[in-house]
Protein backbone atom coordinates (compact mmCIF):
# COMPACT_ATOMS: atom_id res chain seq x y z
CA UNK A 1 0.00 0.00 0.00
CA UNK A 2 1.34 3.15 -0.95
CA UNK A 3 1.28 6.21 1.36
CA UNK A 4 1.31 9.74 0.89
CA UNK A 5 4.18 11.75 2.13
CA UNK A 6 2.17 14.14 4.47
CA UNK A 7 -0.25 11.06 5.69
CA UNK A 8 3.26 9.42 6.53
CA UNK A 9 4.62 12.39 8.35
CA UNK A 10 1.35 12.41 10.13
CA UNK A 11 1.45 8.65 11.03
CA UNK A 12 5.49 9.61 12.55
CA UNK A 13 3.58 12.38 14.49
CA UNK A 14 1.33 10.40 15.94
CA UNK A 15 3.83 7.84 16.73
CA UNK A 16 5.97 10.17 18.18
CA UNK A 17 3.25 11.75 20.58
CA UNK A 18 2.03 8.50 21.66
CA UNK A 19 5.89 7.58 22.82
CA UNK A 20 6.17 10.80 24.28
CA UNK A 21 2.94 9.90 26.40
CA UNK A 22 4.22 6.96 27.30
CA UNK A 23 7.32 8.60 28.50
CA UNK A 24 5.57 10.90 30.68
CA UNK A 25 3.30 8.08 32.22
CA UNK A 26 6.43 5.84 32.60
CA UNK A 27 7.76 9.18 35.03
CA UNK A 28 4.83 8.95 36.95
CA UNK A 29 5.23 8.57 40.61
CA UNK A 30 2.51 6.85 43.22
CA UNK A 31 3.05 7.01 46.53
CA UNK A 32 0.97 6.52 49.63
CA UNK A 33 0.29 9.02 52.42
CA UNK A 34 -1.10 7.60 56.05
CA UNK A 35 -2.62 9.65 58.55
CA UNK A 36 -5.23 9.05 61.14
CA UNK A 37 -7.79 11.46 59.88
CA UNK A 38 -10.58 8.80 59.02
CA UNK A 39 -13.50 11.65 59.89
CA UNK A 40 -15.47 12.75 56.47
CA UNK A 41 -15.14 16.06 57.02
CA UNK A 42 -11.30 15.54 57.94
CA UNK A 43 -11.00 13.53 54.95
CA UNK A 44 -11.85 15.86 52.21
CA UNK A 45 -9.86 18.32 53.51
CA UNK A 46 -7.12 16.59 52.87
CA UNK A 47 -8.38 15.10 49.59
CA UNK A 48 -8.39 18.71 48.75
CA UNK A 49 -5.02 19.32 49.58
CA UNK A 50 -3.72 16.39 47.26
CA UNK A 51 -6.01 17.74 44.72
CA UNK A 52 -4.05 21.36 44.68
CA UNK A 53 -0.30 19.53 45.22
CA UNK A 54 -1.20 17.11 42.00
CA UNK A 55 -2.31 20.18 39.68
CA UNK A 56 1.56 21.87 41.19
CA UNK A 57 2.94 18.06 40.13
CA UNK A 58 1.13 16.14 37.77
CA UNK A 59 3.71 13.35 37.95
CA UNK A 60 3.31 12.28 41.28
CA UNK A 61 -0.16 10.50 42.38
CA UNK A 62 -0.86 10.84 46.57
CA UNK A 63 -3.18 7.90 47.82
CA UNK A 64 -4.74 7.92 51.07
CA UNK A 65 -4.25 5.80 53.73
CA UNK A 66 -6.77 6.41 56.59
CA UNK A 67 -6.19 5.04 59.60
CA UNK A 68 -8.31 4.89 63.31
CA UNK A 69 -5.82 6.02 65.77
CA UNK A 70 -6.56 2.75 67.60
CA UNK A 71 -5.12 0.49 65.46
CA UNK A 72 -2.02 2.76 63.96
CA UNK A 73 1.04 1.84 65.62
CA UNK A 74 0.19 -1.99 64.59
CA UNK A 75 -0.97 -1.22 61.22
CA UNK A 76 2.52 0.81 61.03
CA UNK A 77 4.54 -2.80 62.31
CA UNK A 78 2.40 -5.00 60.35
CA UNK A 79 3.24 -2.73 57.10
CA UNK A 80 6.87 -2.36 57.69
CA UNK A 81 7.10 -6.61 58.26
CA UNK A 82 5.61 -6.60 54.96
CA UNK A 83 8.24 -4.41 53.12
CA UNK A 84 4.85 -2.14 52.23
CA UNK A 85 5.19 0.95 54.22
CA UNK A 86 3.81 3.95 53.10
CA UNK A 87 6.28 6.62 51.87
CA UNK A 88 4.94 9.38 53.87
CA UNK A 89 3.10 8.66 57.33
CA UNK A 90 1.61 11.33 59.67
CA UNK A 91 3.15 10.36 63.48
CA UNK A 92 3.41 11.09 67.08
CA UNK A 93 6.72 12.30 68.08
CA UNK A 94 6.27 9.65 70.68
CA UNK A 95 5.78 7.23 68.03
CA UNK A 96 8.52 8.42 65.56
CA UNK A 97 10.87 7.51 68.17
CA UNK A 98 9.45 4.15 68.05
CA UNK A 99 10.11 3.89 64.11
CA UNK A 100 13.67 5.89 64.65
CA UNK A 101 14.91 2.94 66.79
CA UNK A 102 13.69 0.11 64.03
CA UNK A 103 15.25 1.68 61.27
CA UNK A 104 12.16 2.68 59.75
CA UNK A 105 12.42 6.68 58.76
CA UNK A 106 14.96 8.34 56.32
CA UNK A 107 16.60 10.88 58.33
CA UNK A 108 18.08 12.02 55.05
CA UNK A 109 15.42 13.21 53.59
CA UNK A 110 13.41 14.68 56.19
CA UNK A 111 16.76 16.52 57.48
CA UNK A 112 16.74 17.81 53.54
CA UNK A 113 12.85 19.08 54.26
CA UNK A 114 13.86 20.64 57.15
CA UNK A 115 16.93 22.59 55.67
CA UNK A 116 15.34 23.90 52.97
CA UNK A 117 12.44 25.32 54.55
CA UNK A 118 14.80 26.91 57.11
CA UNK A 119 15.18 26.07 60.81
CA UNK A 120 14.37 29.61 61.77
CA UNK A 121 10.20 28.72 60.20
CA UNK A 122 9.34 26.95 63.14
CA UNK A 123 8.92 28.49 66.47
CA UNK A 124 11.37 28.01 68.85
CA UNK A 125 11.34 24.62 70.76
CA UNK A 126 9.56 22.54 68.15
CA UNK A 127 12.33 21.39 66.44
CA UNK A 128 14.24 20.62 69.98
CA UNK A 129 11.26 17.62 70.51
CA UNK A 130 11.83 15.66 67.22
CA UNK A 131 15.25 15.62 67.25
CA UNK A 132 17.03 12.09 67.27
CA UNK A 133 18.77 10.57 70.57
CA UNK A 134 22.21 11.61 68.46
CA UNK A 135 20.85 15.20 67.91
CA UNK A 136 22.57 14.88 64.70
CA UNK A 137 18.59 14.46 62.61
CA UNK A 138 14.71 14.61 62.85
CA UNK A 139 12.27 12.08 63.14
CA UNK A 140 9.86 13.34 61.46
CA UNK A 141 8.79 16.99 59.62
CA UNK A 142 6.71 18.69 62.29
CA UNK A 143 2.90 20.02 61.49
CA UNK A 144 0.92 20.56 63.90
CA UNK A 145 0.91 20.01 67.80
CA UNK A 146 -1.20 19.88 70.85
CA UNK A 147 -0.44 21.07 74.39
CA UNK A 148 -1.51 19.92 77.43
CA UNK A 149 -1.99 21.74 80.94
CA UNK A 150 -4.39 23.04 83.42
CA UNK A 151 -7.38 24.31 82.65
CA UNK A 152 -9.94 26.81 84.40
CA UNK A 153 -13.40 28.39 84.50
CA UNK A 154 -12.60 32.10 85.37
CA UNK A 155 -16.24 32.93 86.95
CA UNK A 156 -16.04 29.41 89.23
CA UNK A 157 -12.21 30.86 90.56
CA UNK A 158 -13.25 34.44 91.08
CA UNK A 159 -16.71 33.13 92.57
CA UNK A 160 -14.74 30.85 95.21
CA UNK A 161 -12.25 34.02 95.82
CA UNK A 162 -9.84 31.92 94.34
CA UNK A 163 -6.68 33.68 92.25
CA UNK A 164 -4.87 31.76 88.93
CA UNK A 165 -2.79 29.26 90.81
CA UNK A 166 0.60 29.70 89.60
CA UNK A 167 2.56 27.02 91.37
CA UNK A 168 2.25 24.18 93.10
CA UNK A 169 1.24 25.17 96.29
CA UNK A 170 -1.22 27.44 95.01
CA UNK A 171 -2.60 24.53 92.88
CA UNK A 172 -2.71 22.20 95.63
CA UNK A 173 -4.53 25.30 97.78
CA UNK A 174 -7.26 25.75 95.07
CA UNK A 175 -8.14 22.64 94.35
CA UNK A 176 -8.41 21.98 98.21
CA UNK A 177 -10.71 25.48 98.86
CA UNK A 178 -13.07 23.94 95.92
CA UNK A 179 -13.61 20.78 97.11
CA UNK A 180 -16.79 19.53 98.29
CA UNK A 181 -17.15 15.54 98.20
CA UNK A 182 -20.11 15.63 99.96
CA UNK A 183 -22.11 17.80 96.94
CA UNK A 184 -20.16 15.49 94.74
CA UNK A 185 -18.02 18.69 93.34
CA UNK A 186 -14.24 18.36 93.36
CA UNK A 187 -11.76 20.66 92.66
CA UNK A 188 -9.85 19.18 90.01
CA UNK A 189 -9.80 16.76 87.31
CA UNK A 190 -6.90 14.64 86.95
CA UNK A 191 -5.90 11.57 85.74
CA UNK A 192 -5.20 8.62 87.57
CA UNK A 193 -5.73 5.66 85.44
CA UNK A 194 -3.16 3.51 83.58
CA UNK A 195 -2.91 5.39 80.83
CA UNK A 196 -0.91 7.02 78.55
CA UNK A 197 -2.47 10.43 79.94
CA UNK A 198 -1.64 9.61 83.29
CA UNK A 199 2.10 9.40 82.67
CA UNK A 200 1.91 12.89 80.07
CA UNK A 201 0.23 14.75 83.08
CA UNK A 202 2.48 13.47 85.78
CA UNK A 203 5.05 14.23 83.68
CA UNK A 204 4.23 17.82 83.44
CA UNK A 205 4.74 18.07 87.21
CA UNK A 206 7.77 15.57 87.17
CA UNK A 207 9.99 17.90 84.60
CA UNK A 208 8.51 20.99 86.54
CA UNK A 209 10.53 19.59 89.59
CA UNK A 210 14.04 18.93 87.22
CA UNK A 211 12.74 15.30 87.66
CA UNK A 212 13.28 12.71 84.15
CA UNK A 213 13.17 8.98 83.41
CA UNK A 214 16.87 9.37 82.22
CA UNK A 215 19.85 11.69 83.03
CA UNK A 216 22.24 12.72 79.90
CA UNK A 217 23.93 9.35 80.43
CA UNK A 218 21.32 7.93 79.84
CA UNK A 219 20.95 6.21 83.16
CA UNK A 220 17.78 5.45 84.51
CA UNK A 221 16.94 7.86 87.61
CA UNK A 222 13.37 7.27 88.59
CA UNK A 223 13.90 7.06 92.03
CA UNK A 224 15.79 10.01 92.10
CA UNK A 225 14.72 12.76 95.22
CA UNK A 226 13.17 15.08 92.61
CA UNK A 227 10.52 11.93 91.22
CA UNK A 228 9.66 11.05 95.13
CA UNK A 229 8.56 15.02 95.87
CA UNK A 230 6.95 14.92 92.36
CA UNK A 231 5.00 11.27 93.12
CA UNK A 232 4.10 12.60 96.42
CA UNK A 233 2.83 15.73 95.43
CA UNK A 234 0.51 14.52 92.73
CA UNK A 235 -1.04 11.79 95.00
CA UNK A 236 -1.75 14.62 97.54
CA UNK A 237 -3.62 17.08 94.43
CA UNK A 238 -5.30 13.35 93.58
CA UNK A 239 -7.15 13.79 96.51
CA UNK A 240 -9.17 16.58 95.02
CA UNK A 241 -10.52 15.10 91.92
CA UNK A 242 -12.98 12.39 91.42
CA UNK A 243 -12.95 8.69 93.09
CA UNK A 244 -11.56 5.88 91.05
CA UNK A 245 -9.46 5.86 88.23
CA UNK A 246 -9.50 8.68 86.15
CA UNK A 247 -9.17 9.18 82.15
CA UNK A 248 -10.07 11.08 78.99
CA UNK A 249 -13.60 11.18 78.82
CA UNK A 250 -14.44 11.36 82.95
CA UNK A 251 -12.12 14.05 83.12
CA UNK A 252 -13.45 15.74 80.05
CA UNK A 253 -17.29 15.23 81.59
CA UNK A 254 -16.33 16.29 84.71
CA UNK A 255 -14.73 19.85 83.52
CA UNK A 256 -17.70 20.07 81.37
CA UNK A 257 -20.84 19.02 83.23
CA UNK A 258 -19.16 21.91 86.35
CA UNK A 259 -18.39 18.65 88.09
CA UNK A 260 -14.78 20.03 88.36
CA UNK A 261 -13.84 23.92 88.12
CA UNK A 262 -10.19 23.30 86.89
CA UNK A 263 -9.04 19.61 84.99
CA UNK A 264 -5.80 19.09 83.36
CA UNK A 265 -6.12 18.27 79.53
CA UNK A 266 -5.22 18.86 75.95
CA UNK A 267 -5.93 22.12 73.96
CA UNK A 268 -8.61 19.31 72.65
CA UNK A 269 -10.92 20.62 75.22
CA UNK A 270 -11.06 24.18 73.07
CA UNK A 271 -13.47 22.95 70.48
CA UNK A 272 -15.91 21.49 73.43
CA UNK A 273 -15.96 25.02 75.21
CA UNK A 274 -16.50 27.02 72.05
CA UNK A 275 -19.57 24.68 71.29
CA UNK A 276 -20.71 25.60 74.45
CA UNK A 277 -20.88 29.40 73.69
CA UNK A 278 -18.42 30.48 76.75
CA UNK A 279 -14.96 30.77 75.07
CA UNK A 280 -13.88 34.13 77.07
CA UNK A 281 -14.76 32.07 80.62
CA UNK A 282 -11.46 29.01 80.05
CA UNK A 283 -8.35 29.87 81.09
CA UNK A 284 -4.97 28.00 80.89
CA UNK A 285 -2.19 28.12 83.25
CA UNK A 286 0.92 26.09 83.99
CA UNK A 287 1.86 26.09 87.76
CA UNK A 288 5.53 25.13 88.07
CA UNK A 289 7.71 24.41 90.70
CA UNK A 290 11.48 24.65 89.86
CA UNK A 291 10.59 25.70 86.50
CA UNK A 292 8.04 25.48 83.33
CA UNK A 293 7.10 22.67 81.97
CA UNK A 294 4.28 22.20 79.16
CA UNK A 295 3.50 18.61 78.38
CA UNK A 296 3.19 18.57 74.58
CA UNK A 297 2.42 16.23 71.22
CA UNK A 298 4.05 17.33 68.20
CA UNK A 299 2.44 15.78 64.99
CA UNK A 300 5.08 15.31 62.02
CA UNK A 301 5.13 14.39 58.65
CA UNK A 302 7.74 11.13 58.40
CA UNK A 303 9.30 9.72 55.28
CA UNK A 304 9.92 5.94 55.55
CA UNK A 305 13.14 3.96 54.74
CA UNK A 306 13.94 1.96 52.43
CA UNK A 307 11.84 3.47 49.19
CA UNK A 308 12.65 3.93 45.97
CA UNK A 309 14.75 6.88 44.81
CA UNK A 310 11.90 8.94 43.03
CA UNK A 311 8.78 7.84 45.69
CA UNK A 312 11.49 9.39 48.29
CA UNK A 313 12.01 12.91 46.24
CA UNK A 314 8.27 12.52 45.65
CA UNK A 315 7.40 12.18 49.22
CA UNK A 316 10.13 15.41 50.26
CA UNK A 317 7.66 17.75 47.37
CA UNK A 318 4.68 16.34 48.81
CA UNK A 319 6.17 17.69 52.47
CA UNK A 320 7.16 20.61 51.32
CA UNK A 321 3.94 21.26 49.76
CA UNK A 322 2.21 20.60 53.47
CA UNK A 323 4.28 23.02 55.15
CA UNK A 324 3.61 26.05 53.01
CA UNK A 325 1.71 28.64 55.29
CA UNK A 326 -1.98 28.00 53.78
CA UNK A 327 -1.84 24.13 53.54
CA UNK A 328 -0.46 23.79 56.62
CA UNK A 329 -3.23 26.43 57.69
CA UNK A 330 -5.65 23.92 56.03
CA UNK A 331 -4.66 21.08 58.28
CA UNK A 332 -3.98 22.77 61.79
CA UNK A 333 -7.82 24.05 61.12
CA UNK A 334 -9.08 20.87 60.52
CA UNK A 335 -9.32 21.37 64.53
CA UNK A 336 -9.40 24.90 64.63
CA UNK A 337 -7.82 25.94 68.58
CA UNK A 338 -7.02 21.71 69.34
CA UNK A 339 -4.10 21.69 66.64
CA UNK A 340 -1.73 24.84 67.19
CA UNK A 341 0.63 25.36 64.12
CA UNK A 342 4.31 24.39 64.58
CA UNK A 343 5.14 27.16 61.65
CA UNK A 344 5.20 30.95 62.32
CA UNK A 345 3.71 31.74 58.84
CA UNK A 346 0.35 30.17 59.39
CA UNK A 347 -0.80 32.75 62.18
CA UNK A 348 -0.50 35.25 59.24
CA UNK A 349 -2.68 33.40 56.39
CA UNK A 350 -6.53 34.82 56.39
CA UNK A 351 -8.03 31.93 56.97
CA UNK A 352 -6.20 31.05 60.35
CA UNK A 353 -7.13 34.54 61.30
CA UNK A 354 -10.69 34.95 60.50
CA UNK A 355 -11.23 31.54 61.53
CA UNK A 356 -14.47 31.54 64.14
CA UNK A 357 -12.80 29.43 66.66
CA UNK A 358 -9.61 31.16 66.88
CA UNK A 359 -11.41 34.53 67.24
CA UNK A 360 -13.76 33.74 69.82
CA UNK A 361 -10.96 32.68 72.33
CA UNK A 362 -9.11 35.98 71.85
CA UNK A 363 -5.06 35.89 72.93
CA UNK A 364 -5.45 32.21 73.93
CA UNK A 365 -4.47 30.73 70.92
CA UNK A 366 -1.43 32.96 70.75
CA UNK A 367 -0.45 32.26 74.49
CA UNK A 368 -0.70 28.87 73.84
CA UNK A 369 1.79 29.11 70.84
CA UNK A 370 3.76 30.78 72.96
CA UNK A 371 4.36 28.07 75.59
CA UNK A 372 6.74 26.17 73.05
CA UNK A 373 10.20 26.75 74.11
CA UNK A 374 8.83 25.42 77.66
CA UNK A 375 7.60 22.14 76.53
CA UNK A 376 9.52 19.32 77.92
CA UNK A 377 8.56 15.71 77.80
CA UNK A 378 10.48 12.50 79.60
CA UNK A 379 13.00 11.05 78.26
CA UNK A 380 14.20 14.43 76.36
CA UNK A 381 17.46 15.63 78.11
CA UNK A 382 19.00 18.98 76.41
CA UNK A 383 19.36 18.06 72.59
CA UNK A 384 18.87 14.31 73.52
CA UNK A 385 15.80 12.61 72.77
CA UNK A 386 16.59 8.88 74.32
CA UNK A 387 14.35 6.27 72.23
CA UNK A 388 14.26 3.82 74.62
CA UNK A 389 11.14 6.16 75.95
CA UNK A 390 8.64 4.76 73.24
CA UNK A 391 8.98 1.77 75.12
CA UNK A 392 8.70 3.02 78.72
CA UNK A 393 5.31 4.67 77.72
CA UNK A 394 4.19 1.22 75.73
CA UNK A 395 5.02 -0.65 78.82
CA UNK A 396 2.51 1.56 81.06
CA UNK A 397 5.67 1.53 83.80
CA UNK A 398 4.93 4.89 84.87
CA UNK A 399 0.91 4.86 84.78
CA UNK A 400 0.90 2.00 86.53
CA UNK A 401 3.34 3.88 89.37
CA UNK A 402 1.07 6.87 89.69
CA UNK A 403 -2.34 4.93 89.70
CA UNK A 404 -0.69 2.46 92.56
CA UNK A 405 -0.50 5.52 94.54
CA UNK A 406 -3.44 7.56 94.16
CA UNK A 407 -6.25 4.78 93.69
CA UNK A 408 -4.53 2.02 94.94
CA UNK A 409 -2.65 3.94 98.19
CA UNK A 410 0.54 2.21 97.82
CA UNK A 411 3.66 3.39 99.41
CA UNK A 412 5.17 6.22 97.43
CA UNK A 413 9.21 5.36 98.11
CA UNK A 414 8.53 1.71 97.44
CA UNK A 415 6.53 2.64 93.89
CA UNK A 416 9.46 4.12 93.00
CA UNK A 417 12.17 1.59 93.88
CA UNK A 418 9.73 -1.16 91.80
CA UNK A 419 9.27 1.24 88.42
CA UNK A 420 13.12 1.90 88.84
CA UNK A 421 13.73 -1.95 88.58
CA UNK A 422 11.09 -2.64 85.81
CA UNK A 423 12.69 -0.04 83.59
CA UNK A 424 15.85 -1.00 83.81
CA UNK A 425 14.44 -4.55 83.08
CA UNK A 426 13.19 -3.59 80.63
CA UNK A 427 16.03 -1.73 79.16
CA UNK A 428 18.39 -5.14 79.11
CA UNK A 429 15.82 -6.43 77.10
CA UNK A 430 15.72 -3.84 74.13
Amino acid sequence: MNISKPALISVLIAAALLSGCKDEESKQVTIEFMHSSVEQERQAVITQLIERFSKQNPNIVVKQVPVEEDAYNTKVITLARSGALPEVIEVSHDYAKVMDKEALIDRDAIKKVISNMGEASFYDGVLRIVRTEDATAYTGVPISAWLGGIWYRKSALEKAGVSEPKNWTQLLDAARAMTHAEDKKYGIALPTAESVMTEQTFSQFALSNHANVFNAAGEVTVNSPEMLASLNYYRDLAQYTMPGSNDVMEIKDAFMNGTTPMAFYSTYILPAFYKEGTPADLGFVVPNEKSSAVYGMLTSLTITAGQKEAETEAAEKFIAFMEQAQNSADWVLMSPGAALPVTKAVVDTDSYKNNDVIKAFGTLPAELIAQFPNVQVFGSVGEKNFTRMGDITGSAVLSEMVNSVTVGKKETNAALDRSQQRIVELMKQH
